[in-house]
C-alpha cells in the first residue's frame, strides 16, 4: 500500500505580492505560484487517493477558519481555500480563480501555520484517537512582508515536532547565498521576517528553507517515481537434481526482483465530452453499452465532464444468402485455428492444452561459464536481480557463498526459470554482484536458436573479388592514414570523463543517474503545464532533458583538429543541395534537341479546369504556368471546385474528394514555392466551413477531416517562403474564428 500524504500549502495572498520586483513582469504572486502549481499539478497526476491535499490563503479579505471563532483578532485574515483531501481537477480549477492578489497587509504567517497544524492534525487522527501513519508537510510561500509575531513560537516548534511534520518555507526574493541570489534593497520588515522564518526552520527536526528562485529553479529537474519492490519469483534457487539426488543437491532460499526495467510513458485515453454524449443521445444513439460492447480499457470512469469511450465489436462471415452478403456471428459460436500454409488448423478448446508446455516454479542451474566466454550481445531484455529471503540467515550466508565463489573464478551461472506453474520456461544468465550493504545475483534473459538473427555481411578489412581473390588494397576499403585519423578523432571524443565534480577534477560525464528520458518527463510536464494553464503555450523542453542529445560543445571544438584530418583523409566533399523549384515557376527540363515537345504534341495551355478531372488538368496547368499570374488562376479555380464539392455532397458523399483536391493543392503550393496562395484559400475555406456558408452542418469536416490530415496553413519550416509560424499553424486547427482582416 502506498504512502499516506497530508501537505498544506499556505500560500501569501497579501496587498504586497502584486507587485512586480527584480525585473519581472510577473507579479510576486504569480512568480511563486509557478511552485505550488507544479506541486499540485504533480500529486494530482500521481492519482492517488491517499495523498491529501489542502491550501490556506494568508493576509486574504476574508477570514474563513476554525480557529477564528475562538480567536477571531490572532487567526483573521486567514482563509481555508480547500480543506485537506483528495485534489480534483474540479478543486484546482477552484483554487485558480480564489488564488488571487487581496486588498489587504494583515494576515500573520505563524497564525496561519497553526491553522495548518489544526487541519493536518484532524485529518491525520484515526477514529481510535491515535494518529495515522502518514507524510506530514507544511509548505509556505510568502514575500515575507506582512507583520509576523513571534510571541509562544516555542509550543508551535514542538508541535510541530511531535507530529513529525515537515516545514518548508519558500520566499519570494529570499537571500540564498549558496544558490547565489541576495535581493538589494530589502526592507526592514522583510529582512526581519525572513530571519525570524529562518530561525522557525532550524528549530524544527524537518524543516527547509529557501529562496522562490531556487524552488522554480528546480521545476526542471525531473522527479523519478519512486517503485516498490515487485517480487516476479520467490522460491528456491537450486543446482543439481534435487528430485532424484535430494541428498546431494543444493537449495536455496530467494526471491527475485526487477533491477532495470523500461519506464514508459503515460498513455492516452479515449474520452468523449459529456455534451457529444449528450447530443448523441438525443439525436437516437444510445449513450449505454450495448450486449456485447467492451469498454475501453484504457480510460477510466467518468472524469468531470469527460466519458470514457466503448467500443463495440461484431463478427462477420460472407454469406450469399444474407442480405449484403454479409452475415452476423456470436461470439460464442467462433473456434480458434491456426494457420498451416494456406489452411487453418482447428484445435477445441478442450484439447488446447496440449499446445502448451507443462511446466511447474522453478529455478534452476544448468551450468557455468566463464566471463571472457560471454558474448554481451546474447543479453535479451531486462534485467532482475536475487537476494536470499529475508530473515533467512541459513539462505542468506548459502546465497553468499554461491556469489563469492562465481565471483572468484571469474565465472557466470547458466540457469532456467519458470516463475508460475504454466509459464514459459527462460533462461537466465547470472552474474555476482557484491557491494558493501548487499550481495545478489545479476540475471539477464538468454536468447533460444529461434531468437538470434544471423547475417552475413562482406568483411569490412579486405575485398573478395569473383574470382575468390582477397584484396587488402582497394578503393572501398581505409587507408592506413584514414584508420588513424578516425582512431584518433575517437579517442578525441572519449566522454568518460570528461565531466567535472565539484573540486574541478576529471569524472564521469553522463551518470546514469543524472540521464533522464526525455519522452517520460518531457510528457509529464506537458500534462502537468496543459492541467495548470490550459490556454498558454507548453513551454520547451528545459535542458537538463536535452542536455545529452548532442556532443558538450567544448568536446566538440577539441576535437576539431582531429575531425579535419579526417575529413581531409577520407576525401569527404560537401555534396551540393538540391536545387529547388523558382518561386512561381518550376524549371522545366529542356530536351536535347531543343524542341518544344508542348507544341510538337499539339498541347494547348488549360485556361479551366473541369470539376471532374480536377486534379490532372489542375498539375498540367501548373506546368505550362508562364507567369505566377497563372499560377494563382489556377489555385483559385481548385479552391471554388472544393468549395462546389462541399456545397452540394449529401452527407460526406464528396468530403473525401473535397480532401483529395485540398491536399493537392497544398502540395503543389509548396513545390513552386507559393504558401500565401495556398495560407488564404485554407483561411477563407475554414470560415466559410464555421460559418455555415458551405451549407449547415458542415463544420464536422474541418474537425474530422481536415484537421486529422494535417492540411493547415503552410508554416516557416515546411516552406521557407512562409511568414506563418510553426505556434499560429498549430493554434489554426482549432475551431475558433480568426479575426477578419
Amino acid at each position: 500500500m502506498a504512502s499516506k500524504e497530508a501537505t498544506v500549502y499556505i500560500v501569501d495572498q497579501g496587498a504586497s505580492t502584486g507587485e512586480c520586483h527584480n525585473g519581472r513582469v510577473e507579479s510576486d504572486l504569480d512568480y511563486g505560484m509557478r511552485y505550488i502549481w507544479d506541486k499540485i499539478a504533480e500529486t494530482m497526476m500521481a492519482n492517488r487517493v491517499t495523498a491529501g491535499v489542502g491550501v490556506i490563503g494568508l493576509r486574504t479579505d476574508e477570514t474563513e477558519n476554525e480557529l477564528a471563532e475562538t480567536d477571531a483578532e490572532a487567526y483573521s485574515n486567514i482563509c481555508v481555500q480547500k480543506p485537506l483531501g483528495p485534489m480534483e481537477m474540479a478543486h484546482l480549477r477552484d483554487l485558480q480563480k480564489r488564488i488571487k492578489t487581496s486588498s489587504t497587509d494583515h494576515g500573520d504567517a505563524i497564525s496561519a501555520i497553526v491553522v495548518a497544524i489544526q487541519l493536518i492534525e484532524k485529518f491525520t487522527t484515526l477514529k481510535s484517537g491515535k494518529p495515522g501513519k502518514y507524510a506530514r508537510k507544511i509548505v509556505l510561500l510568502t514575500d515575507g512582508q506582512g507583520t509576523i509575531e513571534d510571541d509562544d513560537i516555542e509550543p508551535i516548534v514542538e508541535r510541530i515536532n511531535e507530529l513529525g511534520i515537515g516545514l518548508v518555507v519558500v520566499g519570494v526574493d529570499f537571500d540564498d547565498a549558496e544558490f547565489g541570489f541576495i535581493e538589494d534593497d530589502k526592507s526592514a520588515l522583510k529582512a526581519k521576517n525572513e530571519k525570524l522564518l529562518k530561525k522557525l526552520t532550524e528549530k524544527c527536526s524537518k524543516g527547509v528553507f529557501g529562496t522562490a528562485a531556487e524552488a522554480i529553479a528546480d521545476l526542471s529537474v525531473p522527479r523519478v517515481k519512486p517503485y516498490r519492490p515487485y517480487s516476479t519469483y520467490k522460491g528456491k534457487l537450486s543446482l543439481g537434481d534435487f528430485r532424484s539426488y535430494p541428498e546431494t543437491a543444493m537449495l536455496i532460499d530467494v526471491e527475485r526482483f526487477f533491477r532495470i526495467k523500461v519506464a514508459k510513458p503515460v498513455s492516452a485515453s479515449s474520452f468523449v465530452t459529456r455534451s457529444s454524449a449528450t447530443d448523441g443521445a438525443a439525436s437516437g444513439q444510445s449513450s449505454h453499452t450495448l450486449r456485447g460492447d467492451t469498454e475501453m480499457t484504457d480510460a477510466p470512469s467518468s472524469v468531470g465532464d469527460l466519458v470514457p469511450v466503448r467500443s463495440a465489436t461484431t463478427y462477420k462471415v460472407d454469406d450469399p444468402a444474407a442480405p449484403g452478403g454479409k452475415k452476423d456471428v456470436e461470439r460464442e459460436e467462433l473456434a480458434k485455428g491456426y494457420e498451416y500454409g494456406r489452411t487453418a488448423v482447428h484445435i477445441s478448446e478442450s484439447d488446447e492444452n496440449i499446445t502448451k508446455l507443462e511446466t511447474f516454479s522453478s529455478f534452476e542451474i544448468v551450468g557455468f561459464i566463464p566471463n571472457d566466454k560471454y558474448q554481451k550481445f546474447l543479453n535479451l531484455g531486462e534485467s532482475r536481480i536475487t537476494i536470499a529471503q529475508k530473515t533467512n540467515e541459513k539462505a542468506a550466508m548459502a546465497l553468499s557463498s554461491f556469489i563469492h565463489a562465481l565471483h572468484e573464478l571469474d565465472s557466470y551461472a547458466v540457469a532456467r526459470i519458470v516463475t508460475k506453474d504454466g509459464k514459459d520456461p527462460q533462461m537466465l544468465l547470472l552474474a555476482p554482484s557484491i557491494e558493501p550493504d548487499m550481495e545478489a545475483l545479476i540475471d539477464v534473459p538468454l536468447p533460444f536458436a529461434e531468437d538470434v538473427r544471423v547475417y552475413r555481411f562482406p568483411p569490412l578489412d579486405r575485398v573478395i573479388t569473383t574470382s575468390g581473390a582477397i584484396l587488402t588494397k582497394h578503393r572501398n576499403l581505409p587507408s592506413d592514414e584514414l584508420v588513424h585519423a578516425m582512431s584518433d578523432y575517437v579517442d578525441s571524443m572519449d566522454l568518460s570523463e570528461f565531466g567535472r565534480d565539484e573540486d574541478d577534477l576529471p569524472t564521469e560525464y553522463m551518470p546514469i543517474e543524472d540521464t533522464y528520458s526525455p519522452i517520460v518527463h518531457r510528457i509529464n510536464q506537458a500534462i502537468r503545464r496543459r492541467a495548470v494553464q490550459p490556454d498558454e503555450a507548453i513551454p520547451p523542453p528545459p535542458e537538463i532533458l536535452t542536455r545529452y542529445s548532442a556532443p558538450p560543445p567544448e568536446l566538440v571544438s577539441e576535437a576539431a583538429p582531429k575531425l579535419e584530418k579526417l575529413v581531409a583523409a577520407a576525401s569527404v566533399k560537401k555534396v551540393p543541395p538540391k536545387v529547388k523549384g523558382k518561386r512561381g515557376r518550376r524549371e522545366v527540363i529542356k530536351p536535347l534537341s531543343g524542341l518544344d515537345i508542348e507544341s510538337l504534341l499539339g498541347r494547348e495551355k488549360r485556361r479551366k479546369l473541369s470539376p471532374t478531372n480536377a486534379i490532372p488538368e489542375f498539375k498540367q496547368m501548373l506546368e505550362t504556368a508562364s507567369d505566377v499570374a497563372v499560377l494563382h488562376d489556377a489555385a483559385s479555380q481548385m479552391a471554388g471546385i472544393i468549395h462546389e464539392l462541399i456545397k452540394t455532397s449529401l452527407g460526406d458523399q464528396w468530403y473525401a474528394q473535397a480532401l483529395e483536391n485540398l491536399s493537392v493543392l497544398r502540395d503543389q503550393m509548396i513545390e513552386f514555392e507559393e504558401p500565401d496562395t495556398y495560407n488564404a484559400i485554407i483561411r477563407d475555406l475554414k470560415a466559410k466551413l464555421l460559418r455555415d456558408e458551405l451549407g449547415a452542418g458542415r463544420r464536422e469536416l474541418w474537425f474530422q477531416i481536415v484537421r486529422d490530415r494535417k492540411l493547415g496553413l503552410i508554416d516557416s519550416e515546411t516552406a521557407e517562403a512562409s511568414t506563418v509560424k510553426q505556434e499560429e499553424a498549430a493554434d489554426f486547427y482549432s475551431m475558433k474564428l480568426e479575426p477578419a482582416e
